[in-house]
Parts: structure tokens; C-alpha cells; sequence
């Protein structure tokens, strides 16, 4: 119901009416007790505020679950791959420098189980105890169709501590050289694309959502890629390797945290409908 404004409906004209104040002497102890008054509001609204984070947790002391979270760890087969997987996906400020990058979807693979051939070996271990549950993959490539990239979604049934000890965005470092296995697509620029073409890579794990987001770059002619790069290291400066110079670091982070955003989007929605129904 639409309430109306203030005075609406009325004829009546409020009138202004002023009235000078009598000038009163300042009084220190009047002071003093507006300053004692204010430290006291003070104190108590920091007070309310910190009763508001602990509140926020839930009633056995566990944190609170972000929007959206419940409803992610069953996004893998009630999403459509379309969704989870646009067939083209953009990041404007994607790098190097100011540079945009679009990716075309070229492969998508079956709903995996959590396993050495869709889940790298460290990371596999790290995610056992979280009851790992399934694997989602594709492979995308460049607009100039020059790299391949094969991006991975793998959903867990972690609780929101679980979730965050993990701590997403340390996790390539703390994994090593635990490069993502490729996803090859027979009959596409993808079709050379296995362990020995891997060349930059990532793995991060957003704390509102119980997935790990992997990704890995490599050189659509199939070339050989003597050690993958991570690719926070691929992106330093001053860096004249390969794949530094040919921003392969910049597309495995580019399209990881692409994809994150595309995944909290569906779950944000796919919260509010059930909510709605």
C-alpha cells in the first residue's frame, strides 16, 4: 500500500512559526555533562554494533551463513550449464593493463565425481574432510582463438567455518605446483590441450560459497610448457617468460574470477526464488 506523504489530502498550510531564544551564559558544568553524555552514546552504540556481529552468528556460536549459501551446494545439477558455464563470458579490465578479455565456450564435460582426473592431487586431499561432492568443468577460448582455458567448479558440502579456513584467496600458494588437470575438446582448438600444455594457472575459494573455483591456461597450438605459472606470478612485472609475456597468468585469474561472480549471482537468485515460492 502506497502511504501518502506528509500533509497529503490536507488543505491546511503549515505556518513557520520563529521565536528568539534568550541568550544563556555558558556554564562549564553544563559542558562537561554534554561531553560525559556523549561518551556514554558513544560507548553504547559501539556496544550495539558489536551486539549485532554477535548476533549475526547463529545460535550455536557458528557463523551465520551468507545469502545464497544453503542453495550453492546444489547449484551442480540444479543450475543449467548455461548458467554456470555462459557459452561467452567477458571481463572488461581482465589485463594486461587496461586489456578486455572475451572467452567462447568450446567444451563442457559431465558432472564429475570428486577425483585425480577432474581435481588436482593436493587440492583433492584438502577437500576430502569438506565432503567433496562433485566436479563441473569446460573449456573456453580466447577471441583470437590463440589459448584455451579450462575452468573447474568444484562443489563441496563445507559449513561456512569449513568454508573460510580454506582461506580462498592464499589457497594457490599454500597448494604449490598443484596445477588443475586440462579438459581437450576433439575436434576443437582445445584438442592438443592436456597436462603438458598447461601453462598458468589458479585456484581460489570465495568464502560466501562452498565451491572452489579452479582454472588453467595453455597455448591452443599445443606446445610443449616446461613448468606452469601461478598467476599472481605470471602477472609481476619484469617477468619475459612465455607465459608472463603472453598474459596467460592474466587469463587463468581473469575467467577464476569471472566465473566466481557469475556463480554468486546464480545462488543470490536461486535464493530470493525459493524464498518467493
Amino acid at each position: 500500500m502506497r502511504v501518502p506523504a506528509y500533509g497529503a489530502g490536507t488543505d491546511e498550510t503549515p505556518v513557520e512559526t520563529t521565536t528568539r531564544l534568550r541568550p544563556i551564559r555558558e556554564r562549564r558544568r553544563g559542558r562537561a555533562l554534554a561531553v560525559g553524555a556523549c561518551v556514554v552514546l558513544g560507548i553504547g552504540l559501539i556496544g550495539g554494533a558489536l551486539a549485532g556481529v554477535w548476533l549475526a552468528a547463529s545460535g550455536d556460536g557458528k557463523p551465520a551463513e551468507p545469502a545464497g549459501y544453503a542453495v550453492a551446494k546444489e547449484l551442480w545439477h540444479n543450475a543449467p550449464v548455461d548458467t554456470l558455464f555462459p557459452r561467452t563470458l567477458t571481463a572488461p579490465h581482465a589485463g594486461p593493463g587496461p586489456s578486455a578479455r572475451t572467452w567462447t565456450r568450446i567444451v563442457v564435460a559431465p558432472d564429475a565425481p570428486c577425483a585425480p582426473a577432474s581435481v588436482a592431487p593436493k587440492l583433492l586431499a584438502a577437500l576430502r574432510p569438506l565432503d567433496c561432492r562433485r566436479v563441473l568443468r569446460a573449456t573456453y577460448t580466447d577471441a583470437t582463438a590463440s589459448s584455451v582455458l579450462t575452468v573447474g567448479l568444484v562443489f563441496t558440502q563445507a559449513d561456512v567455518t569449513a568454508q573460510r579456513a580454506l582461506d580462498g584467496r592464499r589457497l594457490a600458494a599454500r597448494l604449490g605446483q598443484d596445477v588443475p588437470p586440462a579438459l581437450p575438446g576433439p575436434g576443437t582448438v582445445a584438442a592438443r590441450f592436456g597436462p603438458a600444455q598447461r601453462a598458468g594457472w589458479w585456484v581460489t575459494a570465495p568464502a560466501d560459497l562452498p565451491v572452489v573455483v579452479t582454472a588453467v591456461s595453455g597455448f591452443a597450438d599445443g606446445r610443449v610448457v616446461e613448468r606452469p605459472v601461478p598467476a599472481d606470478q605470471a602477472m609481476k612485472k619484469g617477468r619475459t617468460d612465455a607465459v608472463a609475456q603472453s598474459g596467460l597468468g592474466h587469463e587463468a585469474l581473469g575467467i577464476a574470477e569471472r566465473l566466481e561472480k557469475q556463480l554468486r549471482t546464480t545462488a543470490l537468485d536461486a535464493a530470493k526464488e525459493e524464498e518467493q515460492r
